[in-house]
């Protein structure tokens, strides 16, 4: 969480003066598939953005092959309740015995109004209702964003852009692909916590500057949370399901 240095339509870390923009689909991607121990080389200040969504990374992990590991994971399990507001948006987190997510989105666009997720997250279930989400923006915003550097690698190719009433480019893959994609970058911006998250999350309205911003909380803020080995776990016999 220490190297989270921007969080404005997507998440940029930075470290000894090297950025990388635009991470949170590549490690959404890997924290839903339950990967965590392996080495990412990459020549950009981004990374790619490909569709727009985490199923290329996704399905590229599972045509690679996962090797399970001998060693214990290191799960960080939610004990206390916990919420980060900001005006109306807000993420609450409280104790479980599974990672479950549910997220609510309200847009004034005919095409997304309220919509709402509510999923355990597993590794089938993430490749399934998840990984295929695209990112999503407005025609609208498009000459103001890119005159402020962002969307560089962005086009019709890896996003679904929205007019005013509909959609400039194809068609959904699912009616409510746009808060699935909002699920999609809250898991990989869980991510930073550097564990696998065993709580119940629900998250309202809001987006990368809060998703971040509860990954720190749960970081640092060791009274709602406590860090509990795999082996302890299965004694207590609380389910791994991620």
């Amino acid at each position: 969480m220490r190297h989270v240095s921007r969080v404005v339509l997507a998440t940029t870390l930075m470290k000894k003066g090297v950025m990388l923009s635009t991470v949170e689909h590549l490690l959404s991607a890997l924290y839903g598939l339950a990967i965590d121990n392996l080495v990412i080389e990459i020549d950009s200040l981004e990374v790619p953005i490909a569709d727009g969504s985490a199923l290329p990374y996704a399905q590229l992990i599972r045509e690679a092959g996962i090797q399970e590991q001998s060693l214990d994971r290191t799960f960080l399990r939610v004990v206390k309740p916990m919420v980060v507001r900001d005006e109306d948006k807000f993420i609450e987190i409280s104790p479980g015995e599974d990672f479950f997510i549910r997220y609510e989105i309200d847009f004034e666009h005919p095409l997304i109004q309220r919509q709402k997720l509510e999923l355990e997250v597993t590794p089938e279930n993430y490749f399934k209702e998840i990984a295929f989400a695209r990112t999503f923006g407005f025609f609208s915003e498009v000459e103001q964003l890119r005159k402020s550097n962002l969307i560089r690698g962005g086009s019709l190719e890896n996003a679904v852009v929205l007019s005013e009433d509909g959609i400039l480019n194809g068609t959904l893959r699912a009616s409510d692909e746009f808060v699935r994609h909002k699920a999609l970058d809250l898991i990989g911006d869980i991510a930073l916590c550097g564990h696998p998250l065993i709580g119940r999350i629900h998250a309202h309205k809001a987006g990368h500057a809060l998703h971040t911003r509860l990954a720190s909380c749960l970081t640092l803020h060791n009274s709602h949370c406590e860090l509990v080995e795999e082996s302890a776990l299965a004694a207590t016999r609380v389910p791994i399901l991620l």
